[in-house]
């Protein structure tokens, strides 16, 4: 590569974005910042019609991706899908259902003729509050479980079914980071995503040799009504704006006033889906700001 930018600089003693450009093509790179990563791709996304799923699939449709949106609530399903445009078709999936789920599947195949991209994003947070094991309804943990990580094998059960047989294909669960590290927030929910983690890791392989790669993101904490939802359980009395501050200031792990977006995990989701990704298989990706990659240690207090 060294020798390749010492002709580009000898032929071109201020290399200008022409020639950067050409260097940039000769070695396999892409210089198009906007460039459709997705184009004439085929896409599911299940839990569509709001937060991370409704950004998700608008950046789908960005990069020119035709997005099927699935979910239960109708009416804002429909409206994001209107407002994205003839790209973009609503269709409605209760993800605990097996069978709504391969029905989406092959509606997908039905309108337009495969399916590429599987996005297993629906889920619910389940109880959050928990003071002991003792405590733990198990009736909520089925129904998070159903919802969380259940639907998320079914996903790739049925994206695999016409997938494999094209030999190509990508599928992709929304895990958490409550899946990562325990303690983050209540058991149930960080079980269920915990789960999906094993789920993503315990087919990538199989599916692998048939040229579907399968992998997971893993969110930190998200301003979003879901996400708002779930800690106001944990903090009745607290307004929103209050709940706001826990995630964006209390839980934020960057400095420099960044602040994790529903954007940026649509952002990773098109580069796992796209051909940038092609050898990525069986992967968490983490966008947490470095959140589970140290635990401060518990000092003792000095002695008087």
């Amino acid at each position: 590569m060294f020798l390749g930018v010492q002709a580009v600089l000898r032929r071109n003693a201020v290399p200008g974005p022409a020639a950067l450009a050409r260097f940039v093509s000769h070695c396999g790179y892409s210089t198009a910042s906007n460039s459709q990563r997705l184009a004439g791709k085929v896409a599911v996304i299940t839990g569509a019609a709001r937060g991370i799923g409704k950004a998700t699939a608008a950046e789908f449709v960005r990069n020119g991706a035709k997005v099927i949106l699935t979910d239960i609530q109708d009416d804002l399903g429909r409206a994001v899908a209107a407002q994205l445009g003839p790209d973009a078709a609503y269709a409605r999936c209760d993800v605990t259902d097996e069978a709504q789920v391969a029905a989406a599947v092959d509606l997908a195949v039905a309108r337009h003729g495969r399916l590429d991209i599987m996005h297993n994003h629906a889920g619910v947070t389940g109880r959050m509050v928990l003071d002991s094991v003792g405590s733990l309804d198990l009736a909520d943990f089925d129904r998070t479980m159903a919802t969380n990580a259940r639907s998320a094998v079914a996903g790739i059960k049925h994206a695999a079914r016409v997938m494999v047989p094209r030999r190509s294909g990508c599928i992709i669960c929304t895990a958490s980071t409550a899946g990562v590290l325990g303690g983050i927030i209540a058991p149930t929910y960080g079980i269920s995503k915990a789960a999906v983690i094993g789920a993503v890791r315990a087919f990538a392989g199989e599916l692998g040799r048939h040229g579907v790669r399968v992998n997971a993101i893993s969110p930190h904490g998200i301003a979003t009504q879901f996400g708002l939802g779930g800690l106001a359980q944990l903090f009745p009395e607290a307004s929103e704006e209050e709940l706001r501050r826990m995630v964006e200031t209390g839980m934020n792990e960057m400095g420099g006033g960044t602040v994790l977006e529903v954007e940026d995990i649509a952002r990773a989701a098109v580069y796992l889906a796209s051909d940038e990704a092609k050898y990525v298989n069986g992967h968490n990706l983490v966008v947490d700001g470095g959140c589970t990659v140290w635990k401060g240690a518990n000092k003792p207090a000095p002695a008087q």
